[in-house]
């Protein structure tokens, strides 16, 4: 599949909003390709008095004013930071979006999310979701006097059937974590609007990263991210965003950003801020390798079953096609025989380290019923098809032979422990 090329219509990448305070001459407004505007993208050095290339890091908590009440764009460090700031202009670039704001962490930013509605209101959101995602709604929110309820948004109808009167926050999240499943962005978007106008419609973006999918451009009112994974790209940050087009939902999310002071610090935005600017030829060299390893998870004996959005064998492999530019690093397959067996093949990987969480230059593997999704309830584990055969590689950027190397010499352990095992019975 070819790599994300979109050009910026009417974005100026070095401003969020146009109104940056930096030197108007400087700017470049004509349409620029995504790697483009991930290098580019509020970095304007004619911002800082020393015309860094790179934006310094800001450490300050409180900035001096002219007269009381009287300051440039900075009082305080929870309302607002210059390497911030250069952070979220990038992020809105990226999305195609006019606003982004940034939170100490993906779970922060839903939190500030769901702080728009009131006791009373209805959230819905697609039953397979990241675990954390799902415990926050089910244990947390649901004590605020909210209404949570889960739907296999697979099938826009059951989206449509399970809107109520009093629903004002729908949550989506495709692919999803981790049985990468999809959502049809467009067609929901155009339920939502229809049947629940007052509702705010969610689309977490993590797994695709800006450059594979804009769920803004497909009618979402919000595209999400946990910036801890692709976005930054190097397992050493957790922060959170959102981008929106909406200015009455980017006006009471700043307000909600300064009064709930889920903030990141500087230097997490700095490194953000650096992952991005490679997160173009990331992507394209996590796809290939994604796609090499679901093919050859495949092709094994070992590998009962393999999902990845990219292989003809998803079962929404056309919608994929259709709302994506290419696909991510992330894959799921279902190894033969029981946990034992899984955990047999994943104590023998050499290359691929056993550890939670995803989109980083490594390649990390984990076991969900275990792990990320041990939060969740095992009736509603076994609903989702989260069992202890369930395996999540999210694919890093090393050599595609080193990996398959690593992949086929554990799954033939993991075949000569299960064929003994087999033997025994």
């Amino acid at each position: 599949m070819s790599s994300n090329g979109e050009n910026c219509n009417g974005v100026d990448i070095n401003s969020q909003n146009g109104t940056n305070g930096t030197n108007k001459d400087n700017q470049i407004t004509f349409d620029v390709h995504f790697a483009t505007r991930a290098l580019h993208a509020g970095q304007d050095p004619s911002q800082w008095t020393s015309r860094a290339v790179v934006p310094p890091i800001s450490m300050s908590t409180t900035f001096a004013q002219y007269s009381p009440g009287n300051f440039s764009g900075f009082d305080y460090g929870r309302s607002g930071n210059p390497t911030r700031k250069c952070l979220e202009e990038a992020i809105a670039s990226l999305e195609e979006a006019q606003y982004a704001l940034c939170f100490a962490s993906g779970l922060s930013a839903q939190l500030n999310v769901t702080h728009l509605l009131s006791a009373g209101d209805h959230i819905l959101c697609f039953d397979d979701v990241y675990g954390g995602t799902n415990r926050y709604f089910r244990t947390v929110a649901a004590r605020l006097g909210l209404e949570i309820s889960f739907a296999d948004a697979r099938d826009p109808q059951n989206v449509l059937k399970a809107l109520k009167p009093n629903t004002r926050l729908v949550w989506m999240e495709t692919p999803t974590n981790p049985t990468m499943k999809l959502v049809d962005i467009k067609a929901v978007a155009a339920i939502v609007k229809r049947e629940a106008p007052e509702a705010i419609y969610v689309v977490d973006n993590t797994f695709m990263s800006s450059y594979f999918q804009q769920p803004l451009s497909l009618g979402a009112d919000i595209a999400m991210h946990s910036l801890t994974k692709y976005m930054n790209g190097h397992a050493d940050v957790v922060m959170g965003a959102i981008a929106t087009n909406s200015k009455d939902i980017y006006d009471k999310l700043k307000y909600l950003q300064n009064s709930l002071g889920a903030v990141p610090s500087p230097f997490d935005c700095f490194l953000v801020n650096r992952g991005l600017k490679t997160l173009a030829v990331r992507m394209d060299k996590h796809q290939e390798n994604g796609l090499a390893v679901a093919r050859f998870l495949e092709s094994h004996p070992m590998v009962k079953k393999v999902i990845h959005p990219g292989l003809k064998s998803h079962p929404q492999h056309e919608l994929a096609l259709r709302q994506c530019s290419g696909f991510s690093g992330m894959v799921s397959a279902y190894i033969e025989g029981d946990g034992e067996t899984a955990s047999v093949f994943i104590k023998n990987l050499k290359l691929f380290i056993l550890a939670e969480s995803l989109g980083s230059v490594e390649s990390l593997i984990e076991i969900p019923a275990l792990m990320t999704h041990q939060s969740l309830p095992k009736e509603t584990r076994e609903m989702l098809g989260i069992s202890d055969t369930l395996i999540r590689l999210s694919v890093g950027i090393e050599a595609t032979e080193d990996l398959l190397s690593d992949l086929s010499q554990a799954l033939n352990i993991a075949k000569e422990f299960y064929d003994r095992k087999v033997s025994l019975k």
